[in-house]
């Protein structure tokens, strides 16, 4: 089982790490849901880390719909990361439907590449996220995606999260989140029996 320690600061990365974290999801903003690390932040924690280290690439806090200008934007930072030594990337975008916006996705893995990439929860506001599921096969760096179910808790999204557990097969891992912290996690993991996990608190506080 991967815990997926999910930070918005150097200090909680290594308060992490130190408490048992199997990986890091590096933000800023957590309260606006998670916006892209600052550059110096990825610098600092790609050198004093041990455990991979996962960037985020999202510019605003708002919806995932992003113009041509945005995506540019985005293309850069993926530029950015790459050249840092960062080996896995965060990001979505989505149509004004709520399914996913696959060119665009498509767009920004093919940047990437060969980094992996992880769909973050943008998934979740589609009207069929296993349809948005079944697309992303077709782009190869797409290797994780992190979901809570279309739910607020990962324990009342559990029904849809094995589902989709289900219907990734090997394809993709299905990291599930949503309030999964230290003391929660044997039940949830009970509920969903996923192979990885994602949560702030996923391995205590981190002060």
């Amino acid at each position: 089982m991967i815990l997926e320690a999910c930070v918005d600061s150097l200090s909680q990365a290594l308060s992490a790490q130190s408490q048992g974290a199997h990986r890091i999801e590096l933000c800023s903003r957590l309260e606006l849901g998670g916006l892209s690390p600052d550059r110096d932040t990825i610098l600092q924690a790609l050198d004093m880390l041990r455990i991979p280290v996962k960037a985020m690439v999202r510019l605003r806090a708002g919806d995932f719909m992003y113009s041509e200008e945005e995506l540019s934007k985005m293309e850069q930072e993926i530029l950015f990361c790459k050249s840092a030594g960062v080996k896995e990337l965060v990001f979505g975008a989505s149509l004004g439907s709520g399914r996913l916006d696959i060119p665009a996705i498509r767009r920004l893995a093919s940047v990437a590449s060969p980094l992996s990439i992880t769909i973050h929860k943008a998934i979740d506001l589609s009207p069929d996220p296993l349809a948005d599921l079944e697309s992303l096969r077709t782009i190869e760096n797409v290797t994780h995606i992190l979901s809570s179910g279309k739910e607020e808790t990962a324990l009342k999204g559990a029904l849809l999260l094995r589902e989709m557990i289900r219907a990734s097969g090997e394809r993709f891992a299905i990291i599930a989140a949503g309030k999964v912290t230290r003391e929660s996690l044997s039940l949830i993991h009970q509920a969903i029996g996923a192979t990885e996990y994602h949560g702030r608190l996923i391995v205590g506080p981190l002060g």
